[in-house]
């Protein structure tokens, strides 16, 4: 990197995504709902695994926002990831990931388990994850770089984040840190489970401090309590003026003030839709800290989103990253 002042900021949970092949009647014997993201006990992860005992899974580094920032960083803007690991192999794995995306490392250590996530994918390409977040859940306002973040371009979270009270003090003093040094926050609700258990939460954090959000049919139907999406984005209007909708095979709304650009989509064959909505947020992110507008960003977010779910993992091998680095400049 040219520079080592980090232009996106993200805090968030790095974990290690074990991913296994499944059928719909695996989701119902393991009475898991599909396509949610669900926090359980190391018991109920062992549970899981033995379930699938004899098949091999696949061990990617994983969590919404680092996925999101790795993504960043290989797309060639400088980003930081805040989180907290283990003393373990799982985060040894994760450190060189970290290294081999050249993202700037504000990972901490915690003396348990590196967290995890059992991700089923179905033969649609849907995921149904079961996460345990280990350390990720003592990461606490005292872990954060404080001058990177005052000095950086956008501060990036999930929704994830609001599950314990010490990851939501985090991400409260940082957010007063970046509106205080005008850093634009960039939030994405990212589960709609994650919105139904704080929905009244994420509303006011929307309204009060929040730049641009981020959130996709499901999601956006549960905020605003409707089953009618352009009810939904209407309400959304009023409390903020910035925003993207993913829309799946339908591509995308971005909001920019009252402008409005409806992305379309590319025709591809999903195969695992891990990830989807972090790439969705590093190629948007990573085209404005490029200095592109909304229309660009939300092109680069889509095309980013469709390449991501046509493999299998929510991050691409470092010399793929790259190649889209290379690809997607020819949108902007």
């Amino acid at each position: 990197m040219q520079n080592n002042q980090p232009l996106i900021f993200g805090i968030g949970n790095p974990l290690i995504d074990i991913v296994i092949n499944a059928v719909e009647e695996d989701l119902n014997c393991l009475e898991l709902n599909k396509g949610t993201m669900e926090l359980v006990d190391h018991n109920r992860q062992q549970e899981i695994l033995n379930y699938y005992k004899g098949k091999e899974p696949n061990y990617f580094p994983g969590g919404s926002a680092p996925n999101t920032i790795l993504a960043c960083s290989g797309l060639g803007v400088n980003s930081h990831i805040s989180g907290k690991i283990g003393k373990d192999r799982l985060g040894e794995i994760y450190i060189k990931r970290v290294k081999e995306y050249g993202a700037d490392s504000g990972l901490v250590f915690g003396e348990g388990r590196t967290g995890s996530s059992i991700i089923l994918v179905t033969p649609d390409g849907e995921r149904t994850m079961n996460t345990n977040l280990g350390m990720c859940q003592e990461y606490c306002a005292d872990e954060i770089d404080e001058e990177k973040l005052s000095k950086s371009k956008f501060f990036y979270f999930t929704g994830y984040m609001w599950d314990t009270d010490s990851q939501k003090s985090a991400i409260k003093k940082a957010i007063k840190i970046a509106k205080e040094n005008q850093v634009k926050v960039v939030f994405d609700v990212a589960d709609p489970f994650a919105v139904g258990r704080n929905k009244d939460s994420f509303l006011r954090l929307i309204e009060d401090d929040i730049d641009i959000v981020f959130a996709n049919k499901s999601e956006l139907k549960i905020l605003m309590n409707s089953e009618d999406l352009n009810l939904c984005i209407e309400t959304l209007k009023t409390i903020i003026i910035n925003f993207g909708i993913k829309l799946g095979k339908d591509g995308s709304i971005i909001y920019k003030n009252n402008e409005k650009y409806l992305i379309k989509p590319s025709p591809i064959l999903a195969k695992d839709s891990t990830g989807a909505g972090d790439m969705y947020a590093a190629g948007f992110l990573a085209s404005l800290a490029k200095g592109n507008g909304y229309e660009i960003a939300g092109e680069v977010a889509v095309r980013l989103a469709e390449e991501v779910i046509q493999i299998q993992g929510a991050q691409f091998d470092n010399d793929v990253i790259h190649q889209l680095r290379t690809s997607i400049s020819e949108l902007q």
